[in-house]
């Protein structure tokens, strides 16, 4: 599928990192960093990139666990979510900040972006997401499902740029005060929205998990494709 590529990206403290890039065919195209879940650039997040380029973007997901378990790529299994947890409990998160920052400079130097950058993040990614949009200069961010983004609500006022956040009404793992308490910081805020998918749980966006909720998954795409080409297009 695609034409999808592994890329080394200079980490700001020395090192290397990959991560997955795809570029639409023909001229300057807008770029969107896609943040993995805790599973790694797995074969679900190389497909979201795949399908970012298709829509016009070029797209790369940084490896964000390099530096506990470089390249790492599981699957939607109890082993799998039980070692993905586990990585992410060693997850630095000021370091993985910095990785954020290196392949944002990353995808504005890639052949083809021209500059423009926006995130789009899922479960861990869109906690990461979140961050990103506060402390990095991107146009636009959208945040699926991000366990823990109550817990920073202190950086709400550092977030310029438009916003979505993206929760299953079913989603076991984040209740709904959380959610409510995102929604209170950002009340007012015209660029800022939070949907909430009835009938859907956490990873609703993910074909090869048994949450996946294809109507979720559409309407979200859509919301955030929407935003991305209002604030970054292409148009």
């Amino acid at each position: 599928m695609g034409n999808g590529k592994m890329i080394p990206i200079a980490a700001a403290d020395g090192g290397k990192f990959n991560g997955y890039l795809a570029a639409p065919s023909g001229g300057a195209a807008p770029g969107v960093v896609i943040i993995q879940e805790i599973f790694g650039v797995n074969a679900h997040i190389r497909d979201v990139v795949e399908e970012y380029a298709a829509n016009g973007y070029v797209a790369l997901a940084p490896d964000m666990f390099w530096r506990v378990e470089p390249d790492l790529q599981l699957d939607y299994t109890p082993e799998g979510m039980q070692k993905a947890r586990e990585l992410r409990g060693k997850f630095d998160l000021k370091l993985g900040m910095s990785d954020v920052g290196a392949t944002i400079e990353a995808l504005k130097a890639a052949p083809g972006c021209n500059g423009k950058i926006a995130a789009v993040g899922y479960c861990f990614g869109g906690f990461i997401g979140y961050l990103t949009a506060a402390r990095f200069g991107v146009v636009a961010a959208s945040c699926y499902y991000g366990g823990g983004i109550d817990g920073f609500l202190g950086e709400a006022d550092a977030v310029k740029c438009p916003i979505q956040f993206h929760f299953g009404a079913e989603d076991h793992g984040i209740p709904m005060t959380a959610v409510d308490k995102i929604r209170a910081a950002f009340a007012g805020r015209k660029n800022a929205e939070v949907f909430v998918y009835e009938g859907a749980g956490h990873g609703f966006n993910c074909n090869r998990r048994a949450s996946f909720h294809p109507a979720a998954s559409d309407l979200a795409r859509q919301r955030t494709l929407d935003m991305l080409r209002r604030t970054i297009g292409p148009r």
